[in-house]
C-alpha cells in the first residue's frame, strides 16, 4: 500500500502525516514538535536516520526543520522580522553542522532557483534581489570594507531554469563550484504542498540539497553534497498545492456534512471506509485527465512571493554577517 499511493508533496512532514493518518509507524524516522506561543510558530523537526526509513519516505537522509507561520500572509514588517530571526537561528544550527571548523571567513553560495517570470516559482530569485552580496568587496579590500568583524563571503546566483539556458541547473552549480570553491550552498526553492493551508504559511529547511521540481512532477537533477561537491542547506516555501488536493479537502468536509445529517449518513460511512491515500487516488482518477496535473496558487501570490522572498532575505542576511561558520 506504501508503494501504491503517492502524494504531491515536497514537505517531508506532510510525508510523515500521511502514514500517522494510516496508522503506519516508520522505522527510523524521528518527528519532533515544538511551539512558540507568543510567535504563533509551530516547529516540526522530522529526522530520517536510515537507508530503510529514507526509502519508504521517499527523501534522503537527513533532518527537515518544517516552521509553520499562519500569520505569514499578513503584511506585517515586524512580525515577518520576528520570522527571519527565528528561520536564522536554525539556519545557523545547519551552518555549524555542515561546515564544521574551518577558517572564519567561510564562503556562502545562496542558488535562488526557480523561474522569475513564473510568480509562484519566483521566490528564490527574489530572495537573491535582496541580498548582501558581499565576497567580490572581501576579496578586493577586505572584510573591514564592509564594517564588520565577523563578515561572510556571500556569492550569488540566479541559474534560470531548463528551458531558458538549455543546461540542468545542478550543471551550472558544479560549474561555478569549480571555480568559486564555496565551503557552502544555499538554495531556495518553491516548493508544492499536500495542505492547502500551508501554502505561503510553511518554511522547510533541510541539510539534504535540494530536487528541483519534484513536487510538480518535473523531476530534474538534485542539487546535493554527492553531485556538487559542497554540502547544501534548502529553503523552500509551497507555493502551490495539487488540484486533487483541493477536492480532496472538500470532499472531507462533505463527508463530515454527511455524517451530521440523519437522511444522507449512510454515504458518508461508504467514504470512511477509504483512507486517506485511497481517498486522494480515486480522487486523481475521478478528474483525470481534465484537472490531473493541474496546480493551484492563490490569487494574491504577487504580493505574497515578494513578501515571504523578503523575510527569508533577512534571515540569510542575519546569518552571514552575524552568524558563526566556525
Amino acid at each position: 500500500m506504501i508503494e501504491k499511493y503517492s502524494i504531491r508533496t515536497d514537505l517531508a512532514l506532510e510525508q510523515k502525516e500521511r502514514f500517522e493518518s494510516d496508522h503506519v509507524e516508520v522505522q527510523g524516522v524521528v518527528l519532533e514538535e515544538s511551539y512558540n506561543e507568543e510567535k504563533e510558530i509551530k516547529v516540526t523537526t522530522v529526522k530520517i536516520e536510515t537507508e530503510k526509513g529514507a526509502r519508504i519516505m521517499q527523501k534522503p537522509v537527513g533532518t527537515y526543520i518544517t516552521m509553520e507561520v499562519p500569520n505569514m500572509v499578513v503584511p506585517d514588517e515586524d512580525y515577518h522580522r520576528e520570522v527571519s530571526k527565528e528561520l536564522s537561528g536554525y539556519l545557523e544550527t545547519f551552518v555549524k553542522k555542515l561546515v564544521g571548523k574551518r577558517e572564519k571567513d567561510c564562503s556562502v553560495l545562496i542558488a535562488g532557483l526557480g523561474n522569475r517570470k513564473v510568480t509562484p516559482d519566483a521566490l528564490g530569485p527574489y530572495v537573491v534581489d535582496h541580498l548582501n552580496i558581499t565576497r567580490h568587496i572581501v576579496r578586493e579590500y577586505g572584510k573591514y570594507a564592509i564594517g564588520e568583524d565577523d563578515i561572510r563571503l556571500v556569492s550569488a546566483i540566479v541559474p534560470g531554469v531548463m528551458a531558458q539556458t538549455g543546461m540542468e541547473t545542478v550543471e551550472i552549480m558544479k560549474g561555478i563550484v569549480t571555480e568559486t570553491k564555496p565551503d557552502l550552498i544555499i538554495a531556495i526553492d518553491a516548493l508544492a504542498a499536500r495542505s492547502s493551508r500551508r501554502l505561503n504559511r510553511t518554511i522547510q529547511i533541510a541539510d539534504t540539497g535540494i530536487h528541483p521540481g519534484s513536487g510538480v512532477g518535473n523531476h530534474r537533477n538534485a542539487i546535493t553534497r554527492e553531485t556538487v561537491g559542497v554540502p547544501v542547506i534548502a529553503i523552500g516555501v509551497p507555493t502551490v498545492v495539487d488540484a486533487a488536493t483541493i477536492v480532496n479537502d472538500t470532499m472531507e468536509n462533505l463527508i463530515a456534512a454527511l455524517e451530521s445529517s440523519e437522511t444522507l449518513k449512510g454515504v458518508g460511512v461508504v467514504m470512511q471506509g477509504y483512507n486517506a491515500a485511497e481517498k486522494y487516488e480515486l480522487i486523481r482518477e475521478l478528474i483525470s485527465p481534465h484537472l490531473n496535473g493541474l496546480f493551484v496558487t492563490p490569487k494574491d501570490i504577487d504580493e505574497t512571493v515578494k513578501r515571504i522572498s523578503y523575510t527569508i532575505s533577512e534571515s540569510l542576511n542575519i546569518l552571514l554577517s552575524g552568524g558563526t561558520c566556525s
